[in-house]
């Protein structure tokens, strides 16, 4: 069997510098993350995952695509409770 490929994307890269997110962080939340849905609206797997970035906890949501042996990770952002809620509630995440 075939190892998988992570890819970091060019939107990626740019988000993690523009909120000063460490290189790892990305793939650690896509490899350890508990709780992960389906996006609806934008068809991509989200992944979310509390992590700790200059002495704070803050839980973070990962977008990621899956295809054959590649995982394309394509944005991170912190997202707070009631959006994470919001979108469960509506229907646009569905829980895998």
């Amino acid at each position: 069997m075939k190892e998988l490929q992570v890819v970091y994307t060019d939107h990626l890269r740019l988000r993690m510098k523009l909120r000063s997110i460490p290189k790892s962080v990305p793939k650690q939340i896509w490899m350890e993350s508990k709780e992960r849905y389906y996006d609806q609206a934008t068809e991509h797997y989200i992944a979310i995952m509390p992590c700790r970035i200059k002495d704070r906890v803050t839980e973070f949501a990962l977008s990621y695509d899956e295809k054959g042996n590649l995982v394309q990770l394509i944005t991170v952002h912190p997202i707070k409770e009631l959006q994470k809620l919001s979108r469960i509630k509506t229907g646009r995440w569905q829980r895998l």
